[in-house]
């Protein structure tokens, strides 16, 4: 049965510090909403309940027509980023399309969330800094192989078996970060303060909703 969560879009401001009982604390600052309900889901209609909700208001310009409609159906100013929430019942009947929903309506201080995004991308890269392997001896008469992933099969199957850690494409994938800690809410400037760091890069747009693991 899948976990519905209530959550909002945002996006990484970046990272700072506070100072608490004498103790440095890192802090990723969110700038999370807020969001409007641009569209909603029943579960006698849909098959299952949900809101979709947008983030990061654009020109009408920037998005096809189709999306432009359903906008203009919602009569919610254009957004760049949608998400969907599945909700029950009793939460849906909260919320209605156009309705906008702010940070201080969903989280608090001191409440456990788990951060979805997108993690920042390294481009190409070999299997020690993908896959942490260790590298090779560098004396006796290891050469320019000191950085590779040695042997990648055997004589049967014949064949490179799949799941087989190799150089590839490193980050710039979805990533979750899981129980972190809200220390502050300001709901005038519509940001959270996040105890340490959240997937991607300043400027990316991120999910965060209640933990499922408490």
């Amino acid at each position: 049965m899948k976990t519905m969560r209530m959550g909002l879009l945002g996006k990484k401001i970046g990272m700072t510090r506070i100072f608490k009982e004498n103790v440095t604390i890192p802090i990723t600052v969110i700038e999370t909403g807020p969001c409007a309900v641009t569209k909603k889901k029943s579960p006698d209609k849909d098959g299952y309940g949900a809101i979709q909700i947008g983030f990061d208001e654009c020109s009408e310009k920037k998005m096809t027509k189709p999306v432009a409609g359903q906008f203009q159906k919602s009569k919610v100013s254009p957004r760049r980023v949608l998400n969907e929430i599945r909700l029950s019942e009793d939460e849906l009947a909260k919320y209605a399309i156009g309705q906008e929903i702010k940070v201080d309506s969903v989280f608090s201080a001191g409440d456990i969330i788990d951060v979805v995004g997108t993690s920042k991308g390294s481009g190409f890269t070999g299997v020690i800094k993908r896959h942490n392997f260790k590298s090779f001896k560098e004396t006796h008469g290891t050469h320019e192989v000191k950085r590779h992933g040695g042997s990648i099969g055997a004589a049967f199957p014949q064949h490179v078996l799949k799941g087989t850690r190799m150089a590839g494409q490193h980050g710039n994938s979805r990533t979750t970060l899981q129980n972190l800690e809200i220390v502050e809410v300001r709901p005038d400037e519509n940001l959270l303060f996040v105890k340490g760091s959240i997937p991607g890069a300043k400027g990316g747009y991120v999910m965060v909703k209640k933990a499922v693991k408490l």
